[in-house]
């Protein structure tokens, strides 16, 4: 396939050293007890769920990892600072169920807390790093859940000191720790609509560690407002899609795939969902009682295959109504994911052309498509247009896109732009000069596409380009045929800012809706946007 960037390349230059990581190349998959179960647990839970896993599938489709979340230590330290494992919950020893479960094919995962103190009330690894790498080295476990609770003083720079050191403990370990780091979690949200200390840890995790929960707990077992959760670790996952690459990975947290207020649709949606953003596919359920149907979604080897693809993408938001959210990502193979969630309360349909889909506009209809629904492996191998979705309320549909012989098959990363901080949307006016930021609506001149050679496009205006002037600092669109002139070129950062070619100024919220460029790093809250997956560049332009 023809692109206008190598989306490999896009990967191994989101960030430092990302991409020579080799821990953890693609998200985890497996089991963690906490959503389910929080602090009720056991080690028969652990060995009866690992069983379960081996004899109904789920290890064979690549649920490996066995974690144990909070609950597990007693509540006092051993004479020599170690960690010691409840024995009324752990007869037989940590060690022995590291053992019983990497006989079956498992690896075996542990938690603890950054601070002094576990959110259970557990000893916390605050001074005693060291100590827990080793113990949890002799123990077997090669996976760690670093949570982030009383941590004093509380600061983004106290949470980077801490989560460093743990960096720098595990990278002298002979076989060194997954980390997943919550430092994120703690930051996320902020009541005052100030996220720049999210940000800021968000830029640094991706350094230290594999994976990274960064918003909040996904609903527990007894919360009555499942779906509402789901969908709010969604949101505040599409807002980082520029942070991961091959290994490292946005966590949203676990797959509630037994929850009783969820439906079977919305439960297949989470996991939709999470497969496009290639996620960690980490289930809190109770495995044995997981029946035909969910085990059959949880099992999907065709929406697993997209959540493990080599380059690691994660799904974008195309567009967004209210109604409908579309987003899309590359594969490695140079096909193209296409997922459309119906937020509505009821059945409904959308078409969706393969522009917005991300490839070049073909008006001839020569070019043809073969489209699977990856719910249930159909293809279609004469589609020209788009895809027609029927999707039920709360419900996902998938597809994979493979463009067939034919021209007009090239590749541009396309889809909204937007301020993280206000999910306002960059749009084209209907002059085809003006530029606004507004509520995002799914119309033609919110859906951009990004050219490789630094042009920023709307689909309603493709023969204009995003510019900004530098005298005025306005930002509009002018005609741009051949190359883009320097104030029409832009280049996305992995810290969200869009730099424009008016040397040291980046995209920016104003007043009223307005765009303009200031002073990079200004203000992140108006800097920050989202971009369409692939967006991040690797040209030289200034």
């Amino acid at each position: 396939m023809k692109t206008t960037q190598s989306f490999l390349a896009l990967a191994a230059a989101a960030g430092p050293s990302l991409a020579a990581k080799s821990l953890l190349a693609t998200p985890p998959m497996g089991f963690n007890n906490w959503a389910r179960f929080m602090c009720d647990l056991n080690q028969t839970l652990f060995t009866e769920t690992a069983d379960a896993m081996a004899s109904n599938g789920l290890l064979a489709a690549g649920y490996d990892r066995i974690n144990i979340d909070d609950c597990w230590p007693l509540h006092n330290r051993a004479k020599d600072g170690s960690l010691q494992w409840d024995p009324k919950l752990f007869p037989d020893g940590m060690p022995w169920l590291g053992s019983y479960l990497k006989q079956r094919g498992f690896h075996f995962g542990i938690y603890s807390d950054a601070g002094n103190l576990t959110c259970g009330g557990y000893p916390g690894s605050l001074g005693y790093e060291e100590i827990d790498a080793a113990t949890f080295e002799r123990w077997g476990i090669d996976y760690l859940k670093l949570d982030g609770c009383n941590v004093e003083p509380f600061s983004a720079e106290r949470y980077r000191e801490i989560y460093s050191h743990w960096h720098d403990v595990i990278d002298r370990m002979s076989k060194p720790l997954i980390f997943s780091e919550s430092a994120p979690a703690y930051f996320c949200g902020d009541e005052h609509g100030n996220n720049t200390d999210w940000y800021d840890v968000m830029d640094w995790v991706p350094n230290y560690g594999e994976l990274a929960r960064h918003s909040y707990d996904i609903p527990v077992y007894t919360d009555r407002t499942a779906w509402r959760g789901v969908l709010t670790n969604y949101a505040m996952n599409t807002l980082l899609a520029r942070h991961q690459t091959p290994g490292f990975f946005n966590d949203p947290d676990f797959l509630i795939a037994d929850h009783p207020k969820l439906t079977l649709t919305e439960k297949k949606s989470q996991f939709a969902l999470w497969c496009s953003f290639s996620a960690p596919l980490i289930i809190s359920a109770w495995i044995p009682g997981l029946d035909k149907d969910m085990l059959e979604v949880l099992k999907n080897e065709r929406l697993i295959a997209i959540n493990q693809d080599p380059l690691a993408l994660q799904a974008t938001l195309v567009s967004q109504d209210g109604k409908w959210d579309v987003l899309s990502k590359s594969l490695s193979n140079g096909d193209r994911v296409l997922t459309i969630l119906n937020r509505q309360a009821h059945d409904d349909k959308l078409f969706v052309s393969f522009e917005r889909a991300g490839y070049s506009a073909d008006s001839t209809g020569a070019q043809k498509y073969n489209v699977t629904d990856l719910w249930t492996g159909a293809s279609d191998t004469s589609v020209t247009n788009g895809v027609t979705a029927n999707v039920p309320s709360h419900g996902v549909q998938v597809y994979r896109i493979s463009p067939l012989s034919g021209g007009g098959d090239s590749v541009v990363p396309t889809g909204m732009v937007f301020n993280t901080a206000t999910y306002k949307c960059l749009t084209a006016g209907t002059d085809g000069a003006t530029v606004s930021l507004g509520n995002c609506t799914a119309s033609d001149g919110q859906v951009w596409k990004f050219g490789g050679d630094g042009s920023v496009r709307s689909i309603a205006f493709p023969n204009n380009c995003l510019g900004a002037e530098s005298n005025s600092g306005l930002v509009g669109l002018k005609t741009c045929d051949g190359t883009p002139r320097k104030e029409q070129q832009w280049q996305y950062q992995t810290t969200g800012i869009l730099n424009s070619g008016v040397g040291g100024s980046c995209l920016s919220a104003g007043d009223n809706g307005s765009v303009v460029i200031k002073a990079c790093g200004a203000d992140f809250n108006k800097q920050v946007f989202e971009m369409p997956s692939g967006s991040l560049s690797t040209y030289s332009m200034f």
